[in-house]
């Protein structure tokens, strides 16, 4: 089982990687400008209020709208996604399901996802369903 304790270590050792001041949030140097490759779920527990950060999910990065799609149909019960991410290179990751070797090799790739210089091709939008 993975925790924030965990995200933070691996995180940390990658090569220019800041944590964000005020909140669970991590990012990857480009150029002189800093890319977040994974964050704090913020989860909607009230529609009137604001969302508040929920420990045991992690927003990470995804390289590409394909491979987010892949991961979401691959194991539906550790990635999900909601509709404020919908056409965003981004999954939500069920910590408690996560081992640390996995925690370790899915935040690599999205720190290398986060450091490169972002594609100019367009995204394509998906239905749900």
């Amino acid at each position: 089982m993975a925790t924030q304790s965990d995200v933070r270590k691996i995180a940390l050792a990658l090569p220019g990687t800041r944590e964000e001041e005020g909140r669970f949030a991590f990012s990857a140097q480009r150029g002189d400008a800093w890319r977040p490759y994974c964050w704090v779920w913020l989860e909607r527990i009230h529609p009137k209020k604001a969302r508040v950060p929920c420990a045991e999910v992690l927003a990470v990065r995804t390289a590409n709208l394909d491979e987010k799609e892949a991961m979401l149909l691959a194991e539906p019960e550790r990635f999900f996604t909601e509709k404020h991410y919908d056409g965003y290179p981004a999954v939500m990751v069920r910590l408690p399901l996560m081992r640390v070797p996995e925690l370790r090799a899915l935040l690599q790739a999205a720190h290398a996802a986060g450091a490169a210089k972002p594609s100019r091709k367009k995204a394509t939008r998906r239905s749900p369903r």
